[in-house]
């Protein structure tokens, strides 16, 4: 019987079909927002996965429409009740279940500053929508597992949805158009060669850059949720400033390459540590001394990013299990952390 978690996994591709099909005219109506607004910089709100998913909108915004972007800590609102000037820019929040009480009142805070603010969330009506100007539904559906995948991936579609109706991007309009397609193939390719060799290794390294870096991030905290093992995410060049030094026989590394201008440097330092011995992993053909782990080439190198984690999903779920954990009810966690 199959777990939520991996059922979830397996509607991926039908959510973020879903998700572009309802929510088109709201789309288009907040990237009009931008337009008009034509903010200088914007801003995120977002925690857990939904703030790795705000990680990559950011990258793509910046990469994009050339405009920066920032972080917000929602503590800023909830606990310190600091005056932010933003009426020159915009926001973007992001929340699963539209409620977390510190996500609610950053984002309230940034609309009665003057900002353009957007809600990306799975649940509508909700608070998050409420306190943003313009509120767009993910559709990712019911999660059950608490460790998120369909959401996660529906908010960066969305995310990215979003980003080509306010700039006109032809090319990543087609390129979101064609992700549920690429993402019904990333479903089905097979890390187990990964998880064979990781045997009974306490550790490892995400490593990323650019949109990449997010979904180093996101696997990393998935390793942790699902398997109570240690991982961290690093870019695939700060790992060189410091944390090399643990980088010893067999540590595990897997570097999540896109087909980008990072692509080059990432193999170069992943080969790099093979060189050191390390159980090194990369998805790219690129690599000569580290090993290569199947993906999905989408023809846009941010979808080609997004794509990486879909197969990484399914790896760690597999992982989580022959480990004797549960990833559909990971000890410590609950579905949804209100946090002020």
């Amino acid at each position: 019987m199959q777990t939520h978690m991996r059922q979830e996994i397996n509607e991926i591709p039908e959510a973020a079909a879903r998700l572009l099909d309802r929510s088109a005219a709201d789309l288009a109506k907040a990237g009009h927002a931008l337009r008009k607004k034509d903010p200088a910089f914007l801003v995120t709100i977002a925690r857990g996965s939904s703030d790795h998913a705000a990680t990559f909108i950011k990258y793509a915004i910046e990469l994009t429409a050339g405009r920066p972007v920032a972080s917000l800590g929602p503590s800023l609102a909830s606990i310190y009740g600091a005056d932010l000037k933003l009426g020159g820019g915009a926001a973007i929040a992001i929340s699963q279940s539209g409620k977390s009480p510190d996500i609610v009142a950053m984002a309230d805070a940034a609309t009665k500053s003057g900002a353009v603010t957007i809600a990306l969330t799975n649940t509508l009506p909700s608070p998050i929508a409420e306190a943003s100007l313009h509120a767009v539904n993910i559709s990712a559906g019911p999660e059950l597992a608490v460790a998120a995948t369909k959401s996660f991936v529906n908010s960066i579609v969305a995310g990215l949805a979003l980003l080509s109706e306010w700039t006109g991007d032809e090319a990543l309009k087609a390129a979101v158009r064609a992700l549920p397609g690429h993402l019904e193939k990333a479903v089905t390719l097979d890390w187990s060669e990964f998880a064979g060799q990781l045997g009974d290794a306490e550790s490892l390294y995400m490593l990323g850059r650019g949109p990449a870096l997010a979904i180093a991030s996101e696997a990393a905290l998935k390793f942790k949720e699902t398997s109570n093992m240690h991982a961290e995410a690093y870019s695939a060049a700060e790992v060189l400033h410091g944390p090399v030094a643990l980088v010893e026989n067999r540590f595990p590394v897997l570097a999540f390459a896109a087909r980008d201008a990072a692509e080059a440097s990432i193999v170069e330092i992943v080969d790099s540590l093979a060189g050191k011995r390390a159980l090194a992993f990369a998805t790219s053909d690129a690599v000569k001394a580290a090993q290569r782990l199947p993906f999905v080439a989408t023809g846009h190198p941010l979808t080609d990013a997004l794509t990486l984690i879909v197969p990484f999903y399914g790896f760690v779920e597999a992982w989580s299990r022959s480990k004797g954990f549960d990833p559909d009810q990971p000890a410590a966690l609950k579905k949804v952390t209100e946090t002020l």
